[in-house]
């Protein structure tokens, strides 16, 4: 193994709400590689499913089938090709909202094939796939993105890729390429997600680590909580808003078996919502929050054969703690009030914008079988100052979205909220006066230091289903 010292590439996504006519989308892509282990859980395909819905919004680089402790001696591709076929009969009704969906063809050009092995069986000499060679071909294309590695199932495609790298590149080459990835793991689920972050120890790298499903932060995609309305993720709702009656896409999400979509997660940051910034895991949004630090050991459950990590040797981006109290509809008076019961777990900091996503999905799925002006289209946040302010201790400032709007002409709703946790001011700044408006004053506490509040902007549409997009102020609070 190499030694190599690297400077990661800092990369700034514009992140902005797309305008909802079905024109091109301005903003940067994201671009990303899944490796799936399809079909071993029904949830790699109700992900799929959904991601083919936002293939107009990430550039979708790869689909590789894989292995994982699930599945560890077969691929499926056959799985993949079945959404495929299903996403081909709906993707001309797509674009009639939104632009840039790639055509079914241009899909399967970049499904490809893993190996037939578990974990570390399948890296080393003649262990080359059609999968572990797009990685390193997409890497070496020209285009100075980072490349997003959605590790849905084992990760031994992506390290026989490192592998082949670190063996046939020089180490300025080798390293400029790794410099580029970034990997999102749901939990792990082979032998070589840890041989990769212990090769690789500058690899950028999110995942909640060992085979400890309920303490990772992925399972609030569909964990029940009480005290909350957990109806958007429950059977009913899947067959009302997904499955029935939205087209050969719908019809091809399969019902729930272990857990509904344990793997979208690994996308739903990607997405270009104004709340999510990609390159800044410990900020927050729909796949979570992640800080980094090396976390403690909690060991692995012996699976017969299947031997699954050892601890960590280095940093990586993992579980955080949110403290979420609901805002919840009021039926007189202001519109919304909180909630008196408060919540803090690592699951938190994703289950807290799943109403909003999930509702965004519904929307999306209305698209395939709809014409534009039967279905619903975010709402468009507009800030009349900049994302980044600058305050005195003690100040009192306003955040103003006046002119928000929808193209729909709905009605649409506010709510301005500081997330502490996103920021290094840790105690909850509250508004001077209400919440739910476009304009909102708060007064910056008194501080010894410089130091960060972030404060997030929800726009949302009175439409069927409700949209929701956002704006994050980031406001420097000085002395």
């Amino acid at each position: 193994m190499k030694t190599r010292i690297i400077t990661l590439v800092v990369f700034c996504s514009f992140l902005g709400s797309f305008m909802g006519a079905p024109t091109a989308a301005t903003e940067l892509k994201e671009r990303m590689i899944v490796l799936t282990d399809m079909g071993a859980d029904p949830d790699d395909e109700q992900s799929l499913v959904r991601l083919l819905l936002y293939a107009n919004q990430i550039d979708i680089e790869g689909i590789v089938a894989t292995t994982s402790c699930w599945q560890t001696d077969e691929i499926r591709p056959d799985f993949i090709e079945t959404i495929l076929t299903a996403y081909e009969k709906v993707q001309p009704n797509l674009l009639k909202h939104e632009a840039g969906y790639p055509t079914a063809d241009e899909l399967r050009a970049v499904s490809k094939e893993g190996i037939a092995k578990y974990g570390m069986e399948g890296v080393g000499d003649d262990m080359d796939t059609e999968g572990s060679d797009l990685i390193i071909e997409v890497l070496e294309n020209g285009d100075e993105r980072p490349l997003w590695i959605s590790v849905w199932g084992g990760a031994n495609v992506l390290a026989q890729a490192l592998r082949k790298i670190d063996k046939t590149r020089t180490q300025d080459e080798a390293s400029e390429l790794v410099s580029k990835l970034r990997v999102y793991a749901i939990s792990d689920q082979d032998d070589s997600a840890i041989w990769i972050r212990k090769e690789f120890p500058e690899l950028f790298y999110i995942v909640s680590p060992g085979d400890d499903y309920g303490a990772s932060t992925w399972i609030g995609i569909k964990n029940k909580y009480q005290g909350v309305d957990n109806s958007a993720i429950s059977n009913p709702w899947l067959g009302e808003h997904i499955q029935q009656g939205h087209g050969a896409l719908g019809a091809v999400y399969p019902d729930v078996a272990w857990g509904m979509e344990g793997d979208s997660p690994a996308f739903l940051g990607l997405l270009p919502n104004g709340l999510n910034f990609p390159e800044k895991p410990n900020w927050g949004g729909w796949g979570g929050r992640y800080e980094l630090y090396r976390p403690s050991f909690i060991g692995v459950k012996d699976r017969g054969s299947i031997v699954v990590p050892e601890a960590e040797t280095r940093p990586i981006w993992t579980n955080a703690m949110d403290t979420y109290k609901p805002y919840l509809p009021n039926e007189y008076g202001r519109a919304v009030e909180r909630s008196r019961r408060s919540f803090t777990n690592a699951q938190v900091t994703l289950w807290r914008w799943r109403d909003e996503f999930q509702n965004d999905f519904a929307a999306r799925m209305d698209w395939a079988v709809n014409d534009y002006e039967d279905a619903n289209h975010p709402p468009v946040p507009q800030l009349r100052h900049s994302e980044e302010i600058t305050v005195k201790s003690g100040e009192e400032f306003t955040l103003d979205a006046y002119g928000s709007s929808d193209p729909d002409g709905d009605s649409i709703s506010y709510l301005w909220f500081h997330y502490p946790e996103a920021g290094t001011h840790k105690v909850l700044i509250e508004q001077n006066g209400a919440e739910n408006v476009d304009r909102v004053r708060y007064t910056a506490p008194e501080v010894k230091e410089k130091v960060t509040a972030h404060f997030i902007l929800k726009v949302t549409d009175k439409g069927v289903p409700a949209l929701t997009r956002y704006k994050r102020v980031v406001v420097t609070i000085e002395p």
